[in-house]
């Protein structure tokens, strides 16, 4: 059994439908990478799956558990979490408050979990008093994800995690993303840098005009010379 199965989602906002019978899956220990042009409704996928927006027909199911009906809470408590590509941190408040914020619904003492996201995102340590507004792009980056991982999750949502970073923060995000998946979490990941992301993933979909157009392992999608003029830049 998949981890999550996305199976025939029809989704959109208002009258507009922006998926039409979309299915993917992610197995335990995967990275798998969704990839297609703008606009093409791979964000709205990542939405549906957390419950932002409503499946209107089809099916969102996580660890055999149909959740397409669940609010993001729910969703939260059960073990998956979602980083969008925006908005993804609190900019008033600190980095620590930022990471005490993610462990909102634990009701552990999460202070070992803190230190854990210090070790796994060094060059957050030192500015744990800073205000999250005051960061670099990277570095905003590197707090939401680790905002999210406070709660433990055994599937992570990354919505364009290396968008508008200069090329070695790009590698620096992509060398945690591969840290954060050795630990055993399994990542769904949506991404412009098709090339790289490809190159670490499992799987990987290609969506256009809100359908599947196609699926295959990152290796095989990363030959494939159609994906590769229209998507990877030759």
């Amino acid at each position: 059994m998949a981890l999550l199965e996305v199976s025939k989602v029809v989704a959109g906002y208002g009258e507009t439908e922006i998926l039409h019978e979309v299915s993917i899956a992610v197995n335990t220990g995967e990275v798998v990478t969704i990839i297609g042009p703008n606009g093409c409704g791979k964000s709205t996928l990542m939405k549906a799956i957390v419950g932002l927006v409503r499946v209107r027909s089809g099916s969102v199911l996580f660890r055999g558990m149909d959740i397409s009906g669940h609010d993001p809470e729910q969703t939260v408590r059960g073990g998956l979490c979602y980083v969008p590509q925006s908005d993804n941190v609190f900019p008033s408040m600190t980095i620590r408050e930022n990471l005490e914020m993610g462990a909102f619904v634990r009701r552990d003492d999460y202070r070992d979990r803190i230190h854990e996201m210090f070790q796994l995102f060094p060059d957050l340590k030192p500015s744990a008093g800073r205000r999250a507004g005051s960061l670099s792009g990277g570095q905003r980056q590197m707090l939401a994800i680790a905002r999210a991982l406070m709660l433990d999750p055994v599937l992570l949502l990354l919505d364009e995690p290396s968008a508008g970073l200069a090329p070695a923060l790009v590698q620096s995000v992509f060398e945690r993303i591969r840290d954060i998946n050795a630990t055993g979490v399994s990542i769904l990941l949506v991404e412009q840098n098709a090339r790289e992301s490809l190159r670490m993933s499992d799987r990987g979909y290609v969506l256009s005009g809100g359908s599947n157009q196609l699926e295959d392992s990152g290796p095989a999608l990363l030959g494939n010379p159609e994906v590769g003029r229209l998507y990877l830049g030759g």
